[in-house]
């Protein structure tokens, strides 16, 4: 019976075809998220399913001329605000965080209340954002698709005066996600928004990969390839739309896998943007320290990408340990961030210098919190065994570690942060 139910619903849904936004996508891209939850998910929804498939994931697009809904894509902060820019295009990590905390928190409460209606307008307008924020019109900062691009990919006549926003985004595409099975993304919206504004982040910049093959497509006419490379972005973010309903679903149903909630115990902030990368790339400004370019590096250090490996203590020996997590970077760094309130009680990591690369330097190792000093270690030289970094959390949601050179030139400063993890209690998993 409930196969049938959901089979009817679905029917319904694909027969409506009204679609504006990142053009067709917006609905195409929200029914296949929807097609891919879990039964007792979609029972839940029920009636509500088709218009969230079909009108909801547009509420912020339509806000002058649905005056019903618009409330639905409206924040407290920004009273009588009816249009939001950030909804669309999207802001810093900060504001991105607090826009996705806020209508996660609204979608829950909701569904909690008993009132399906409003939660599926609000995880409409949660699917937008993140259609919106992953969609590669809307992916390059300060360009928009209007103007930049004609600079570097020179146009033919047809499109010397055309914006290419529109033909960038509009289309109609068969998006099919398989088997993909939505992920958790946390046990409460604060910690629900941490990791889908990564996995939002992730979506955009699959999205910038896609820009320069559809201008390609679009100069030659080439309406496949177009599509083939809006497909690659629509389908990355139908994937990530699935995973905000599955968590708003399982949140606002108080039901939550037991698995689910302990894969995210922990959180590798080598995998995390830090705060400095504004528009998920760090500024030149970044650039300035040594040893060499100092960019902070994931997973390897320096230019050449060398494995990050430290000399540890273990067993009360010495030896030289490989990190596939970590970051490396110079001196002097400061690399910022986001930390969910109340979610996570301890970082750890493992700190030091290269055990090649590093035998001349000498670092300071400090971690800070809301601006305030939380450990300092070092300074490390170089001939010596990495420390440990274990410091508590209470009330911290800016998380700073910094980098400084203590005393020498900074060209054998190759500093690590291995296995820096964010660590909730294990009481506070359910």
């Amino acid at each position: 019976m409930r196969a049938v139910v959901w089979g009817a619903i679905l029917l319904a849904v694909l027969a409506q075809t009204s679609a504006r936004g990142w053009g067709g996508p917006h609905c195409d891209i929200t029914r296949a998220a929807l097609a891919t939850l879990p039964d007792w998910e979609k029972q839940l929804l029920r009636d509500e399913a088709v218009p969230l498939g079909n009108r909801y994931c547009l509420i912020p697009d339509e806000v002058h001329k649905d005056k019903a809904n618009r409330k639905f894509a409206m924040m407290d902060s920004q009273p009588g605000a009816v249009y939001l820019v950030i909804l669309h295009l999207p802001g810093t990590p900060t504001e991105n965080y607090e826009v996705l905390r806020y209508f996660l928190d609204k979608a829950i409460g909701a569904l909690r209340a008993g009132q399906m209606g409003d939660a599926a307008r609000f995880a409409g307008t949660i699917a937008h954002v993140l259609e919106d924020w992953g969609c590669p019109a809307h992916s390059v900062p300060g360009d928009n698709m209007f103007t930049l691009f004609k600079q570097f990919l020179l146009p033919p006549p047809s499109y010397r005066y055309a914006p290419l926003h529109g033909p960038i985004e509009n289309g109609r595409l068969d998006i099919d996600l398989g088997n993909y099975s939505p992920r958790l993304l946390g046990v409460s919206a604060d910690e629900a928004a941490f990791h889908l504004l990564h996995r939002v982040q992730q979506a955009t910049v699959n999205a910038r990969a896609q820009v320069v093959p559809i201008i390609q497509g679009l100069y030659a006419g080439d309406s496949n390839a177009v599509a083939a490379a809006q497909l690659k972005a629509a389908t990355f973010d139908a994937m990530v739309v699935a995973d905000a309903l599955h968590t708003i679903l399982c949140l606002g149903a108080q039901t939550i896998e037991p698995r689910a909630a302990e894969s995210l115990r922990t959180v590798d902030l080598s995998a995390q943007n830090p705060l400095e990368a504004v528009n998920l790339f760090m500024p030149q400004t970044a650039f300035f320290s040594k040893p060499y370019w100092g960019h902070p590096t994931t997973g390897v250090i320096g230019t050449n990408g060398v494995p990050l490996r430290l000399n540890v203590t273990e067993h009360g020996h010495v030896v030289t340990k490989q990190f596939a997590d970590g970051i490396g970077t110079g001196t002097r760094s400061v690399l910022t961030y986001l930390v969910p309130e109340g979610v996570y009680s301890r970082f750890t990591a493992q700190v030091g210098l290269h055990a090649e690369l590093g035998t001349h330097g000498c670092v300071l190792f400090e971690v800070m919190g809301n601006g305030r000093s939380l450990v300092k270690l070092g300074p490390i030289r170089g001939d010596k065994p990495a420390a440990t970094v274990d410091v508590a959390l209470a009330g911290v949601t800016n998380l700073q570690l910094i980098t400084s050179s203590a005393g020498s030139d900074g060209s054998g400063n190759y500093a690590i942060w291995a296995e820096p993890r964010l660590v909730k209690d294990t009481h506070n998993t359910p």
